[in-house]
């Protein structure tokens, strides 16, 4: 480390830098606010699930994929306390299993809607005004570039939001602002746990079990947690990662 390079633990500093996160009142969200926190950040939350009572930053009860809210909220959210310093974007659904033909077209189009056009219209609301050294994470997943035969509908989102944000990287680089995603494997979370009980019904196998043959497919024999993901959500939104754009980091405990 040369003489005039700051420490690692001062490019983890995060006061006096404000961030919005959508989908940041529950689950891997809200392990991200609680990060950043902890970093000396302030922020928004943007949420149609209400955040709990100690919760450190205030929070809208927003649907991220009608721009007419998110644009009301982060005009409001600025007007009150200034300019983002970055967006996490982990508003996210995951569909019930189907099949390529009994897929229901409803559900597609939601879970296009919640899983990518809520990212561009957060990412819409906020590009403007984000000034130089500013980030943007994404919340991809492997199936952000491989697919599944059973959930059609949430690949090709997640396919979608890689598209968006490298393009968005490619636009916003010149203006000194980084964007990046984050692809978690299986987390280890009560949502996927309610994932897996309803699959039981097809694989015969308990949610127990469906857990512990997922975990033994990572070369660290676990799943990541939604602590591992916020880390990584940690360290692109830092300087730490002052050079990284255009990058989506697995997350997912060595599924090689």
């Amino acid at each position: 480390m040369t003489a005039d390079a700051p420490a690692p633990s001062s490019r983890l500093d995060l006061r006096g830098r404000r961030f919005l996160v959508t989908g940041g009142a529950q689950g891997i969200g809200a392990e991200i606010v609680s990060r950043l926190s902890a970093q000396g950040a302030g922020g928004v939350v943007l949420d149609l699930a209400e955040s709990t009572a100690d919760a450190p930053w205030p929070a809208f009860r927003v649907d991220v994929t009608d721009e007419g809210q998110v644009s009301a909220a982060v005009a409001t959210a600025v007007d009150e306390g200034g300019p983002f310093d970055g967006v996490v974007a982990a508003a996210g659904i995951v569909p019930s299993w189907h099949s390529p033909e009994d897929v229901d077209l409803a559900l597609f189009d939601k879970t296009m809607a919640v899983n990518v056009r809520g990212f561009v219209v957060t990412v819409k609301a906020v590009a403007g005004s984000l000034p130089p050294g500013a980030t943007v994470v994404a919340i991809g997943s492997l199936n952000s570039w491989r697919g599944d035969p059973n959930l059609l509908a949430y690949a090709a989102s997640k396919h979608a939001v890689l598209g968006a944000m490298r393009s968005m990287a490619m636009a916003l680089g010149p203006k000194g602002i980084r964007v990046n995603g984050i692809a978690p494997g299986p987390v280890a979370t009560d949502a996927l746990r309610h994932r897996m009980a309803d699959r039981a019904v097809r694989t015969g196998d308990s949610p127990e079990e469906a857990l512990e043959a997922a975990a033994r497919m990572t070369s660290l024999r676990r799943l990541a947690t939604p602590g591992d993901i916020a880390d990584v959500a940690l360290f692109l939104s830092s300087d730490l990662s002052s050079a990284v754009t255009g990058q989506l980091i697995p997350v997912d405990g060595g599924l090689l």
